[in-house]
């Protein structure tokens, strides 16, 4: 995951911003469901961290530097 170009960083980001979006409603409906598995939840939560944490990465990647 070493994108340096910022439209490959954006690509990136854009499907990293979609699989979270995919996991959040896989959660959701999971917690409904009767007999849900708390471990696959747990998972997923996990996943779902982890996507959010290198979405906020790529972020900071995208903000020029200033020079103070």
């Amino acid at each position: 995951m070493q994108a340096q170009d910022p439209t490959q960083i954006a690509h990136l980001l854009a499907e990293l911003r979609q699989e979270h979006r995919d996991l959040d409603v896989a959660i959701e409906q999971l917690i409904t469901s009767i007999g849900c598995d708390e471990l696959q939840i747990t998972r997923m939560k996990k996943r779902k961290l982890l996507l959010k944490d290198t979405i906020a990465r790529l972020e900071s990647k995208l903000i020029p530097d200033l020079d103070a």
